[in-house]
């Protein structure tokens, strides 16, 4: 996501860094640089000139240029106004005072609408609503079949109404189906065209007159730039959206349409698709999309995977288990499982300051390895797991078999057992220098800690 601004953006302010003092030169001649980042990002040019005659008149004061560190002064300033740039705050969903919550998905054909209605279903069904998706798509061929396959992989119900073209007649009844089942959400599955015409935008106006919706969300593919903007911007014209979803957001190293939607349109970005499973969705932040974009990292959504990835009872378990040595290849197995579920290391690296997205992509990292390993551990017998020590050469031979791998394989995922205990009985003892007296117990709670000591001393 944004590499290649990022890295245009970190060699702008490189220059800045190496020298000690600015003049008004140097800052507009900086300044040109980043122009010319986001240009080739496919930002829209108004866009961009407002930002950079933004940045450049608040660079050029007295207050920065006379600084002792003016080039850190200059960074903070670029933040501050990209944050604005993309909205200044996270714009949650608006949920209705009064049930249901209406939401209508617009879009165009491929942009990932239905796939990120049942994204956004599964986001808030989390929260602890009762979510319906209604199948108002009568036109794509599989439209309504493919609404009902990723519905039942959320464990969301859809409504629909085999062979009828009404969309209309669909959503009444749909209210209806969602009144007597409890349904305090309802999303409301459009269709889509290939692009913006009458005849879709007078269904698409006829049903709002209808439900009056809470929420109006586009959703649009981010990979297509300028493109993406001007569909939101006609789409926003004739329907006033109350937001966008950009999706394909992990396959886009440009960030145009992230840095132009906002500004162009005058809504909020509410969400971003982040790949291609169900629940690669992500709320859309600003600020941390500001310091993703400068190569600042963004802890604050790691500690969020982090914490939802964390199950809290298995780790008072998992300590209990440490205190008394008896760390298992169940409980390593666990650990892995914990890991995947925050998901793939270029999208964590992203988020760790100081580290460029694409710093493992070299590394060939196997994300199946998690998967070989889950498929070796059930290949042993309980007492196995328990007592890994009593694994000899012939049921080394007997699990490779059965998991399908090799004993070369068997034989690494028992030393990394190995290494990984004895770190864990090193945690146990005290020994480990490490922990800093600091308990465990969940990335969040020591990285707050460690802020808080870090703010008292600063007091």
């Amino acid at each position: 996501m944004f590499q290649n601004l990022v890295d245009k953006m970190n060699n702008a302010f490189k220059k800045f860094k190496s020298k000690g003092k600015l003049t008004e030169s140097d800052v507009r001649e900086g300044m040109r640089e980043i122009k010319l980042a986001l240009l080739e990002a496919d930002v829209n040019f108004k866009v961009v000139k407002d930002f950079v005659n933004k940045v450049t008149e608040r660079a050029v004061g007295t207050e920065v240029l006379e600084s002792l560190m003016p080039a850190q002064q200059i960074v903070k300033i670029v933040n501050e106004e990209l944050t604005e740039l993309m909205g200044g705050t996270n714009t949650k969903i608006t949920i209705s005072p009064k049930p249901p919550t209406i939401v209508m998905m617009t879009g165009l054909q491929g942009a990932g609408k239905t796939t990120h209605t049942a994204k956004l279903a599964l986001h808030l069904k989390k929260q602890g609503k009762r979510p319906l998706l209604v199948a108002c798509d009568v036109y794509r061929p599989a439209a309504v079949k493919q609404l009902q396959v990723v519905g039942e992989q959320v464990g969301v119900p859809v409504f629909a109404i085999e062979g009828c073209t009404d969309v209309l007649k669909i959503a009444k009844e749909a209210l209806a189906f969602a009144g007597k089942n409890g349904n305090d959400l309802i999303f409301i599955d459009t269709a889509g065209r290939l692009h913006v015409d009458e005849a879709m935008m007078k269904e698409l106006e006829d049903l709002k007159a209808l439900l009056n919706p809470t929420e109006i969300l586009l959703v649009v593919d981010a990979m297509t730039g300028q493109d993406a903007v001007n569909v939101a911007k006609q789409f926003n014209e004739l329907l006033d959206i109350t937001g966008v979803i950009l999706t394909k957001m992990d396959g886009d190293t440009r960030g145009g349409a992230a840095l132009s939607v906002r500004h162009v349109t005058g809504k909020p970005i509410k969400f971003i698709g982040v790949g291609e499973k169900l629940d690669a969705l992500e709320p859309f932040h600003p600020d941390r999309m500001a310091s993703r974009i400068l190569g600042m990292g963004d802890v604050l959504s790691l500690i969020e995977k982090a914490e939802q990835a964390y199950d809290e009872k298995k780790a008072a378990e998992l300590e209990e288990k440490i205190r008394q040595s008896r760390f298992t290849l169940e409980d390593f197995l666990d650990q892995f499982k914990q890991i995947k579920n925050m998901g793939s290391l270029e999208q964590l690296a992203a988020m760790i300051p100081g580290m460029k997205a694409d710093a493992l992509k070299d590394a060939n990292f196997d994300e199946k390895i998690i998967d070989r390993t889950e498929a070796i551990i059930l290949s042993m017998t309980p007492q196995e797991r328990e007592t890994p020590d009593i694994i000899n050469p012939s049921r080394k031979k007997r699990i490779a078999a059965g998991s399908g791998s090799t004993i070369e394989s068997v034989n690494r995922l028992l030393k990394q057992y190995e290494q990984t205990n004895k770190m864990m009985k090193q945690f146990a003892s005290g020994k480990f220098d490490g922990l800093g007296g600091i308990r465990l117990n969940s990335a969040g709670k020591v990285m707050r800690k460690n802020a808080k000591k870090k703010n008292k001393r600063k007091k």
